[in-house]
């Protein structure tokens, strides 16, 4: 809870204790009581702003305040002992219920990144005219993407950019479209709007003796890079410049400056899932390689921006989640500019002709990956194609590890702790979208072990995470077939 908010929920018990067990009271007492609750619940409202979590405890401190001032006039409202006791018992109750609303669904702030620099961001509208978009109807749509880049900052006193945007109108368009796909009323997430990120919009790049190496990051299907950007923050906060894609009509929604708003239009036939599944990873894949060329252009200052002679397109990785992990994958592969990517928890949707990565590759999955694919197997109605698929693909993980490549199993992980989404309410794990670990402790594992690698393998720095298990994080486990 906010402080305010916390402080609101004393002075209402506060209130609620003096008027159930303290018969005789100074009128003052009372005054000063009323008098400093209204102050804490206006300055609740107005400096930390109001949430629908929080409304049992704004109704009952309003009462409580009426009853406060009744009371300081000298006049006693009598009503009979249980009618006042169960009054009180439902209050508390209600309460009760506000504060855990507000603890399980916090307004909180993204963790602080542990490197040395400030990180700012910026983002992009960038439209391939080379592309056409093959996941709408219309003739001659050009292929749209919307990319928000974090990097290494000059000191700024300005404010913090908020996790969402800040204009109402594009918020309230955003929510609408998250509400809808979940199924629940607008209002229950207007809170999100309180959320603040560590990262200073529009701030200058911070000028360095040499350029900063950059990383492309890829969402999950149906997401989108929102539940990427303490990930993204952290590696700016050490060096790196970080692009995210959000890949249109593969993500729950994503915002174009015109104010035009897409969501989920991406379709994957059943009946030929891995055929499906692979022209989608192709376009994505494409998406990946238009952005690095577009940042190129932005290096040389072909096209115009802060990040000229900044990037050290020499020591580009790619890193992604779920099917932006098997992305970063097949832009590892296929991508020569690319040195060394990251897999979290990503199913491959291309296998063929994929052995032999000579590049540096880490595979973060959860602790029943291995498990898993033995269970699937062994089971008697298993999927023959599917069972293929899946030795196929572990067969590649083999392969890449006998290259500089690494298969980490983390213990308490279910597939969402890759992303930041455990960090926006305990609530997470309990729908099986995260796992036991706690979310901070989870987030904390996942960005120690990302910058380890890329800190090895673009920067030339040594590690020791990669190298064996650690007495710090236990959690981690190193594969070996």
């Amino acid at each position: 809870m906010r402080l305010f908010e916390l402080m609101l929920v004393i002075f209402c018990f506060v209130m609620l204790f003096y008027l159930l067990l303290v018969k005789k009271t100074e009128r003052k007492i009372s005054a000063s009581i009323a008098v400093a609750s209204a102050v804490v619940l206006l300055v609740q409202l107005f400096m930390e702003g109001y949430r629908w979590q929080m409304l049992f405890v704004y109704v009952i401190t309003a009462l409580l305040i009426i009853f406060m001032i009744i009371r300081s006039f000298g006049i006693h409202v009598k009503i009979g002992k249980s009618l006042k006791y169960s009054l009180g018992f439902f209050s508390i109750l209600l309460m009760a219920v506000s504060v855990s609303l507000s603890v399980y669904l916090p307004v909180f702030n993204l963790p602080k990144p542990d490197g040395a620099y400030s990180v700012g961001t910026q983002t992009f509208h960038l439209i391939d005219e080379d592309r056409e978009e093959v996941f709408t109807d219309k003739q001659g749509d050009r292929r749209e993407l919307m990319v928000q880049v974090w990097y290494p900052a000059e000191q700024t006193d300005t404010k913090t950019k908020k996790l969402f945007p800040d204009d109402p109108e594009t918020f309230d368009r955003l929510m609408g479209t998250y509400s809808s796909k979940l199924g629940v009323p607008a209002f229950v997430l207007d809170y999100l709007k309180y959320i603040e990120s560590n990262s200073h919009d529009g701030a200058k790049v911070l000028r360095s003796t040499s350029p900063y190496p950059l990383v492309i990051l890829s969402h999950g299907m149906g997401t989108g890079m929102l539940i990427h950007k303490f990930q993204a923050e952290n590696l700016a906060s050490h060096g790196f410049i970080v692009a995210a894609i959000d890949h249109t009509y593969s993500t729950m929604t994503t915002v174009f400056p015109d104010g035009k708003v897409t969501g989920y239009e991406t379709v994957v036939d059943e009946n030929n899932f891995f055929e499906a599944t692979n022209k989608i990873g192709k376009v994505w894949t494409e998406d990946v390689d238009f952005v690095i060329e577009q940042l190129d252009q932005m290096n040389t200052g072909a096209i115009q921006s802060d990040f000229k002679e900044t990037l050290d397109l020499n020591h580009i990785g790619m890193m992604g989640h779920s099917f932006g992990g098997a992305t970063a994958f097949d832009a590892s592969y296929l991508n020569d500019k690319i040195q060394a990517g990251i897999n979290m928890d990503g199913t491959l949707f291309e296998i063929k002709n994929r052995e032999s990565m000579n590049k540096p590759f880490l595979f973060m999955r959860t602790e029943d990956y291995i498990t898993g694919i033995e269970q699937y197997k062994n089971k008697r109605d298993a999927d023959e194609q599917i069972k293929k698929f899946l030795s196929d693909e572990l067969a590649i993980v083999d392969d890449v590890m006998k290259h500089e490549g690494t298969l980490l199993l983390i213990d308490g992980t279910a597939h969402y702790n890759f992303t930041d989404l455990p960090l926006f309410s305990k609530l997470v794990s309990l729908t099986g979208m995260a796992g036991s670990i706690d979310g901070a402790r989870g987030a904390e594992i996942v960005n120690k072990y990302v910058l380890d690698f890329f800190n090895k393998h673009l920067k030339g720095m040594e590690g020791t995470l990669l190298n064996g298990p650690s007495e710090a994080y236990p959690e981690v486990k190193f594969y070996r077939k």
